[in-house]
């Protein structure tokens, strides 16, 4: 939303946000001409935390986007629009950066995070111990929409606007697992659990299909050895389980009703024949629940 070293913005901030040269000659001018010459879909407004959303007429132009924009039937933005406004007024609540609540949420909302843990820009002096690895990202991604979330993914270029190749290959590394495991991912919904009751480290997403059927996914964060117990759901006769992206046959399974326990019988799959390298997804029809 502002540049933190242009000289009308410190000259507002320096009279104490009484003056709006900043915002009238560059900073509501540029939205509108973004409006009217790209029309976007999502505006991602920041800089929230220093000045009230009075300084930056955040409701004059909130008003003129929902109401008389060329977008006004379709634009979403998130909360970042001046100081208190987080978590509160917003299509979609950011909250926090890095925001990930691991409970489904009565709003929808994003947790915005870097690949760099230290900071969003780049950085000459990182420690390759100071990037998340694919695990950790994957992971991160499955909590996320598991509990109804966007995940916002940032890199941070060089000043000539290239991408460190460490970034390059965690973002391919995400891709590779969301080739596999994106029926788990893309247009999926929240199930009635996001985490499982008995083991940890497992996480929920569902597909309803245009018939109405509904199909479960477990994304479990590590490999399951011979076996996965879960005590979220609870099959029926019809029920059947696949592990997404493995060639092989639909996986055997017991359950028990008193323990409302479920076993998925894991076979001994050789590694070059597993579908991908972190988190693995168990794909459920027809459950009762």
């Amino acid at each position: 939303m502002f540049e933190w070293f242009h000289p009308q913005y410190l000259k507002d901030k320096a009279n104490k946000w009484t003056t709006q040269d900043f915002v009238k000659d560059k900073t509501l001018p540029e939205l509108y001409e973004l409006i009217n010459t790209y029309k976007p879909e999502f505006i991602w407004s920041d800089g929230d935390w220093e000045a009230p959303d009075t300084y930056w007429n955040s409701t004059h132009f909130l008003a003129w986007l929902y109401n008389d924009s060329p977008v006004k039937d379709t634009i979403v933005v998130n909360d970042r629009w001046g100081q208190g406004t987080l978590c509160k007024h917003g299509d979609t609540y950011t909250c926090q950066d890095r925001f990930n609540p691991g409970v489904l949420q009565k709003h929808k909302w994003e947790n915005a995070m870097t690949i760099d843990k230290r900071s969003w820009g780049f950085r000459r002096q990182s420690h390759i111990g100071d990037y998340l690895t694919a695990q950790q990202l994957i992971n991160t991604l499955a909590e996320t929409v598991s509990c109804g979330g966007n995940l916002l993914v940032n890199v941070g270029p060089t000043a000539d606007g290239r991408i460190l190749p460490i970034f390059d290959e965690r973002m391919r590394q995400m891709g590779s697992w969301l080739k596999v495991n994106g029926e788990a991912i893309y247009k999926s919904k929240p199930w009635t659990y996001q985490n499982d009751t008995l083991t940890k480290d497992v996480w929920y997403t569902k597909q309803v299909g245009p018939g109405g059927q509904t199909d479960v996914y477990a994304i479990t964060l590590k490999w399951p050895v011979g076996k996965l117990v879960l005590g979220a759901p609870e099959p029926t006769a019809a029920t059947q389980v696949t592990l997404v992206g493995y060639t092989g046959a639909s996986l055997q399974y017991t359950y028990s009703k008193p323990t409302k326990m479920m076993t998925i019988h894991v076979p001994e799959i050789p590694i070059s024949s597993l579908p991908c390298e972190w988190a693995w997804t168990f794909k459920m029809t027809k459950l009762s629940n």
